[in-house]
């Protein structure tokens, strides 16, 4: 008994160790510094040549780049602009700078920042100090063209109005913005937005209506910072980069990994993508075609990570046009998986994802039939519960006959004193003789860990029990209880589920014990109060069936 009860000890603080290894992952080096910086340094801002992708372009080394916007310089400096157009959809409220046709700012306008605040949507990417995050695009002259043939993202674009809105009953907005060169090429970016897709298509059509060959290669990349320090010591989230390839479906590059070396991968298949708690922004280009995954950390904070495309190669009085998918929202896994092969993973539940996905896919069932993610958590835990009544049960009458004969067991510590050689022989001796099982009350709650764990990370990850309400004071499952409520409840429930076990026959154990119920209220006060309900629900289910087990082996009714 005394080896289940240190084995138990020892399961809960496994739990406890795997979630603060977690937090401690990205968050143990401390917060880093940001502060705004100059827009871009140019060599570390374009992708670089990559000698296993073919055409890759030859990138020069400039002071400055070519076009009105000319690159601020300095501490503080701020992103160029030349005035702003104003897309609204039925999911974003967006701003797109005429520097570059860059994406500037997207205002998600179904995801409030807090409960309380309904009117003000989250802001995913914006171009202002202190945490910028933007999407850009642009094109590499190539073959000895001339570099102002073929607009990066410092040039200007002109747009044909400063306000484009997706009307009723509208399912697709199109919004065109166009740059033409001193020699007539004429190019024009085209976002395509539809209605309730968090996918953009982006387009660029070249025109050459010059008299030479028009070669470029098109790039598309991600700029932002490290973004603001830990969300809280109990919530760990991972930020930065994530790209997929041919080789790897799922790869982490980190700011740190960024910082520290400039990625340079090929690949026919993949995306890449800057991810945050709950939302990304993810460049996924044209699949079957050969990209030149890279990555740049300017001088200042800023973080880079791009795709350059095969070159394109226009003939004079022709044209062409390519495009790639731009998916900035939230992690939804529906619209992720449309979106591209392995986005999906971007949902990260960690080393436990075999267990998270179908944990979340029955979660979702059930919130379809009953509405509530609350309700869904409960039935979820009915099930699991039920699920694992067989080893409940078997757990259930090995900590009942304990309990039964603890009588015994304290006659046998008086009987044997300090003697703990004789004590324990004589205590092997009667589980045998008794057919009990003294490790039988462990595997339950061994084999519920992982079931645990896997969940956290479903009710932390998935967005669509963000601010998910329960009932009453409960508005948001993914947020601690603010009251405390259901902790305190929690901790109720195993302080009598502890009661019902035999007590150790340490008197040290079992003061411990007894202390352990509020050490844990303490904890989960913290953690997100749909994982509480979970613990709670459990608890609630397990006390009333080892009641049951145990008041029928005191009538001698199971054997």
């Amino acid at each position: 008994m005394e080896l289940s009860r240190i084995l138990l000890l020892i399961a809960l603080m496994f739990v406890l160790l795997m979630l603060w290894q977690a937090w401690e992952e990205d968050y143990g080096r401390g917060a880093v510094q940001v502060g705004a910086t100059s827009e871009t340094v140019d060599a570390a801002m374009l992708p670089r040549r990559a000698e296993d992708v073919p055409d890759a372009p030859a990138l020069q080394l400039l002071d400055g780049m070519p076009g009105e916007a000319s690159v601020p310089r300095g501490p503080g400096a701020a992103f160029a602009s030349a005035g702003r157009v104003r897309v609204t959809t039925d999911l974003f409220a967006i701003e797109i700078d005429r520097i570059g046709a860059d994406l500037r700012q997207v205002d998600l306008l179904q995801y409030p920042v807090a409960v309380n605040q309904p009117d003000s949507p989250v802001r995913l990417f914006t171009d202002q100090a202190p945490h910028p995050f933007i999407a850009q695009t642009g094109w590499v002259a190539a073959g000895g063209m001339a570099p102002r043939r073929a607009p990066d993202h410092h040039q200007r674009f002109y747009a044909e109005a400063d306000e484009f809105r997706m009307a009723d009953g509208q399912d697709e907005l199109r919004v065109p913005l166009v740059w033409v060169g001193e020699d007539g090429t004429r190019i024009t970016k085209t976002y395509t937005f539809r209605r309730g897709s968090y996918q953009v298509e982006v387009s660029r059509r070249v025109e050459n209506l010059s008299g030479e060959p028009w070669l470029a290669h098109p790039y598309q990349q991600l700029q932002r910072t490290e973004g603001p320090g830990r969300e809280s010591w109990f919530i760990y989230t991972y930020t930065g980069g994530v790209i997929s390839t041919d080789e790897k479906r799922y790869d982490k590059i980190s700011f740190s990994d960024i910082a520290s070396r400039n990625l340079s991968v090929s690949t026919q298949h993949g995306w890449l993508a800057m991810i945050q708690h709950y939302f990304l922004g993810a460049w996924v280009p044209p699949q079957g075609e050969s990209h030149h995954f890279y990555s740049a950390h300017p001088e200042g904070s800023r973080y880079v990570l791009g795709a350059t495309g095969p070159l394109l190669r226009v003939e004079p009085g022709e044209s062409a046009e390519i495009s790639a998918t731009l998916f900035v929202g939230p992690k939804l896994q529906s619209q992720l998986r449309e979106a591209a092969d392995h986005l999906r993973l971007t949902v990260d539940y960690g080393w436990l994802t075999i267990i998270a996905q179908p944990l979340y896919w029955l979660l979702e069932l059930l919130n379809r039939l009953v509405g509530n993610w609350g309700v869904a958590i409960i039935l979820l835990t009915i099930l699991i519960k039920a699920i694992f009544w067989p080893l409940s049960a078997a757990s259930y009458r090995s900590m009942g006959k304990m309990r039964k004969f603890q009588p015994k067991l304290m006659e046998l510590k008086e009987r044997f004193g300090d003697d703990r050689q004789k004590l324990n022989q004589a205590m092997m001796d009667l589980y045998r003789r008794e057919k009990i099982n003294p490790l039988g009350g462990c595997l339950p709650i061994l084999v519920q860990i992982p079931v645990f764990i896997a969940l956290y990370w479903v009710l932390l990850e998935s967005v669509e029990l963000r601010q998910a309400p329960f009932m009453l004071w409960i508005d948001d499952l993914t947020s601690r209880d603010p009251y405390f409520v259901l902790p305190v409840l929690m901790g109720l429930s195993m302080f009598v589920q502890m009661k019902l076990n035999p007590a150790p026959l340490d008197p040290i154990q079992q003061r411990i014990f007894m202390v352990l119920p509020w050490v844990f209220t303490v904890f989960f006060a913290f953690f997100p109060s749909g994982l509480v309900l979970y613990w709670l629900v459990n608890n609630i289910i397990s006390v009333a069936q080892q009641s049951y087990i145990t008041r029928k082996i005191e009538r001698g009714e199971v054997a």
